[in-house]
């Protein structure tokens, strides 16, 4: 029985979304290993990977190659790189702290998800369609919301990680310092800021609406 199921399970690490995913890993590692070696390299290869996590979903679907390996793949991955591009801020911009406490929001916002959507008996964590928030609904519910929330977060961080020049830079002057240039790197931080803003009110959502479903599973078991 075992012989007969490994060509079965190879297949579904063979995916072509997964496949994307590994590739995505590698790219972080290159990215990270440069980081403070070659800011710019860095930067590209971040963003790549950052592209890949939209093309494996629609290759899955495409392809019909949708699996939990795939989605678990595919959440780690980028719940890991934007923990250690958030670290890395945190040890070059003064206050490190908002830096960290953002990694502890999104780290923990997601898993409380994940659980709670094991805990509803759902398949994606992404089915929240009875969530009586319609920002949350809507962030998981209309693909072009999601990407404008996830890019621009994303993009901003790589734009603080870019502007850096010094190992512990006062992060209010080098925002401010950006935004009186009037530049084209201005503009998009501005439009950064408003997806990223929008994704941590996101992820406060996500994680007291995650920890309701786990309370009431909590004191329905109590109940005799």
């Amino acid at each position: 029985m075992a012989k007969k199921s490994t060509p079965r399970t190879l297949g579904v690490y063979l995916y072509i979304p997964n496949i994307i995913g590994y590739i995505r890993v590698i790219l972080n590692c290159v990215a990270f290993g440069q980081c403070f070696y070659n800011k710019k390299l860095f930067a590209i290869l971040y963003f790549i990977s950052f592209v890949g996590d939209g093309l494996d979903g629609w290759f899955a679907r495409k392809f019909n190659q949708v699996s939990t390996f795939g989605a678990v793949l595919d959440m780690v991955t980028d719940r890991v790189s934007t923990a250690c591009l958030l670290v890395v801020l945190s040890q070059i911009y003064r206050p490190g702290l908002v830096f960290l406490s953002l990694l502890a929001l999104d780290i923990a916002s997601h898993w409380f998800q994940m659980y709670s959507t094991f805990l509803s008996g759902k398949a994606s964590h992404k089915d929240v369609k009875d969530s009586t928030s319609w920002l949350f609904r809507m962030y998981y519910g209309n693909r072009l919301f999601l990407a404008f929330c996830c890019v621009g977060s994303e993009v901003l961080y790589i734009i603080l990680f870019l502007l850096a020049e010094n190992q512990s830079e006062d992060l209010i002057d080098v925002l401010t310092s950006a935004l009186k240039q009037g530049s084209l790197v201005s503009f998009l931080a501005v439009l950064a800021f408003l997806g990223w803003t929008i994704k941590q009110l996101i992820n406060v959502i996500q994680l007291k609406t995650a920890a309701d479903v786990c309370v009431v599973y909590d004191m329905k078991r109590e109940k005799p």
